[in-house]
């Protein structure tokens, strides 16, 4: 494995020193896959990548499995957190942008450990036919609709999957709302969980306002962000934070990820969005 700074830093400074400290508030990992595929990503930054091949993800669920963690949804996750937590393992399970390869390679491995899992729909690429989205095939309605019989959750990730922040004001309700809409009259449910596609503003507190405002009078009632860490209680509920997952992730690193060792990374995100956002 190639050195990375963040394992290094994860694994023999943060988290050896946190698993000394007591006090630490309740909190519940939210992982963040994308697609299930043996995807060379060999030439971008480890942090960078998306892709988890279905080798490492059965690997990911044993331990998952191994550690003693259940799943629930985010919903639950967030009720959880504000009534003060749980003695037991809690972990959420998310899959960004609606890939194909979630029901031929992700759902066999979930349902085999009696798992669930949400995955966040951009609803423009979800069809009655395979539709491609960055290159690879989308799940189409009728494998959603039979993911959900199997106890799958499904939540908006808007309908193109844009960058909200670069959007007037009326452009964002309607990426929100139809996408929430669709879901809903393709399913026959409602759906109140909603994923932000892209790097998240944090830094933007104006933008973040309206957007909160936006989900909440559309119906939302949760949230999560590409902001890193493990979930708490105090945190907004529209925007938790998640862990972001992929084939460079070995048993170590993952299981510091669960028990918060890798949260101070936000704080880097965080100050390097603002950085850049000075810049401008």
């Amino acid at each position: 494995m190639s050195f990375r700074l963040d394992r290094v830093a994860t694994l023999y400074f943060v988290h050896p020193v946190q698993r000394h400290m007591s006090g630490n508030k309740p909190s519940i990992p939210i992982l963040m896959y994308h697609s299930i595929t043996d995807e060379d990503e060999t030439k971008m930054r480890a942090y960078y990548r998306t892709a988890t091949s279905p080798s490492v993800f059965t690997q990911h669920m044993h331990y998952l499995h191994d550690l003693g963690y259940s799943t629930i949804n985010v919903a639950d996750a967030v009720n959880l957190l504000q009534n003060g937590g749980s003695t037991k393992k809690y972990a959420v399970v998310t899959f960004d942008d609606g890939y194909a390869d979630f029901y031929t390679q992700a759902f066999p491995v979930l349902n085999r450990y009696g798992f669930t899992a949400t995955v966040f729909l951009p609803t423009g690429y979800i069809a009655p036919v395979p539709v491609r989205f960055k290159g690879k095939d989308c799940l189409t309605w009728s494998e959603v609709r039979e993911l959900r019989k199997y106890g799958m959750f499904f939540g908006s990730h808007t309908v193109t999957h844009p960058q909200l922040s670069t959007l007037d004001v009326s452009t964002v309700k309607d990426e929100i709302v139809n996408s929430k809409q669709t879901i809903e009259d393709n399913l026959g449910e409602s759906v109140d969980s909603f994923a932000y596609p892209f790097a998240f503003p944090e830094e933007n507190s104006s933008f973040v306002c309206m957007l909160r405002n936006v989900l909440v009078e559309s119906g939302y009632h949760q949230g999560v962000s590409t902001r890193i860490g493990t979930a708490r209680g105090e945190e907004d509920r529209y925007f938790l934070r998640r862990l972001p997952m992929n084939s460079l992730d070995d048993f170590s690193l993952f299981s510091a990820k669960l028990q918060g060792g890798y949260d101070w990374l936000h704080t880097i995100q965080y100050g390097s969005k603002l950085l850049m956002s000075w810049s401008y």
